[in-house]
């Protein structure tokens, strides 16, 4: 078992290489670990004044973080699944892609990859620009929709500003507009070829492949969360506040 001196004399690349989890934690100190990957981690953290106990502690609590299941968000009332979604947003704009973002403007490519990451230098910062611009739009809409109903069930509204919030922007079209952001990447994956490498590709783009196609997954995961747990949710909660306001009016 590798001691915290055997840790901190190994090199970067080596580190990076037997978990590439380790090149995201060292990025989260402000580390680029393609600038060092011959150099030990003690020299990098001593460069950086960074503690390499600090560096194994984060590397072990990422080890241990746990999503919730499906179920697990399901049995929550709406507004615990929002809070989720709302703190994915945020992990993704503030740390992996800023991540990713590093790691593709940053590195030397070798020849063979030159022309790809031209490419990708171009087509990636399009991405984050429309995919930040659906985050935005799906918090202030949906999310906002979302808040709007459970006033409205709870009796913040008068009874004409509900009928008014009602007629806005309902849920299901929210959703036909959701789904059209449903394959984000797909220029990304046709451009990496699937994320395909050979096993002899440099430590730098096995690195890059691997937090892309990473990120992709999580983002299928967290459309699939909002596909199927968020919108069937927020369809009852409208229709709840409908319900709400037809006895209202009938009783006016």
């Amino acid at each position: 078992m590798q001691t915290e001196d055997d840790f901190e004399k190994a090199l970067i690349g080596d580190l990076v290489s037997e978990n590439y989890v380790f090149a995201s934690v060292l990025h989260y100190f402000g580390i680029s670990f393609y600038q060092y990957p011959t150099e030990s981690l003690e020299v990098v953290c001593k460069k950086h004044k960074v503690h390499s106990s600090q560096l194994i502690t984060e590397l072990e609590s990422w080890a241990q973080r746990k999503e919730p299941t499906t179920e697990e968000l399901y049995l929550n009332p709406i507004e615990v699944l929002v809070a989720y979604l709302k703190k994915k947003h945020y992990y993704f704009v503030r740390q992996e892609l800023p991540f990713l973002s590093n790691i593709i403007s940053g590195i030397v490519p070798e020849p063979q990859f030159t022309a790809l990451m031209a490419d990708l230098r171009i087509m990636f910062p399009l991405f984050v620009e429309d995919f930040i611009h659906h985050i935005h739009e799906e918090e202030n809409r949906l999310f906002k929709r979302i808040e709007l109903l459970q006033d409205i069930e709870e009796n913040r509204f008068s009874l004409q500003d509900a009928i008014t919030i009602l007629e806005r922007d309902p849920v299901h079209m929210l959703a036909d507009q959701h789904e059209i952001h449903d394959d984000e990447m797909e220029g990304i994956r046709k451009l990496t070829a699937d994320y395909s490498l050979a096993p002899e590709a440099p430590l730098t783009m096995k690195v890059l492949y691997h937090e892309l196609q990473n990120f992709e997954q999580e983002l299928r995961i967290h459309a699939k969360i909002e596909d199927e747990l968020l919108f069937p949710k927020a369809v009852e909660l409208e229709r709840e506040a409908l319900r709400q306001i037809k006895k209202k009016t009938r009783k006016n």
